[in-house]
């Protein structure tokens, strides 16, 4: 359907031709730019935000290292390694959070405890070793201090599982299932 539209005054304009199409085009690109806008400014989510940092934060987080290489890894060995920090600032230390790269790596750490000036504790990260092959995988840390993100990483290669631990019909008879007699 094509609608015809007059423009009034001057007539030496010839009238506008839309298409419908065009029309219900448009519309909706305007309304799907307007609810894209109000869902990223008032939308929710269920991230936590990263703790604000103030002007002129005085924690600091110090790793003694920042990535740890496993090296070669049975399958469903021990994935875990503990990374060791210090706040070697001035003011409390708190972590808000803090994720991996994946669901097969797992961070245990000090939510919201405050980490003294000076003092010590641990961010345990817990690789699944059921993934045979190599990884590198990295987990983010979010807190209050002068650096407000730091990422930390594991790596490895995890061996292929045992021939035995699938077993696939290893009895005398070739894997059948005996025949009981009643």
């Amino acid at each position: 359907m094509i609608m015809a539209i007059k423009q009034t005054g001057n007539l030496n304009h010839k009238p506008i031709k839309v298409t419908m199409k065009k029309v219900i085009y448009t519309l909706s690109a305007v309304l799907l730019a307007t609810v894209f806008t109000y869902a990223q400014t008032t939308g929710k989510t269920n991230e936590k935000a990263p703790v604000a940092v103030q002007p002129g934060s005085q924690a600091e987080m110090t790793f003694e290292k920042d990535v740890h290489d496993f090296g070669t890894i049975e399958y469903e060995g021990n994935g875990t390694y503990e990374f060791k920090f210090k706040n070697t600032g001035t003011e409390p230390l708190i972590i808000s959070d803090a994720k991996g790269s994946c669901g097969c790596t797992v961070p245990t750490y000090p939510k919201n405890v405050p980490i003294k000036p000076g003092e010590s504790q641990v961010i345990k990260v817990t690789y699944d070793t059921k993934r045979p092959g190599n990884f590198t995988k990295t987990v983010t840390i979010n807190s209050n201090a002068k650096t407000p993100q730091k990422v930390i990483t594991i790596k490895g290669i995890v061996q292929p599982a045992a021939p035995d631990a699938f077993p696939v019909g290893k009895k005398e008879d070739g894997g059948a299932i005996p025949y009981e007699k009643h």
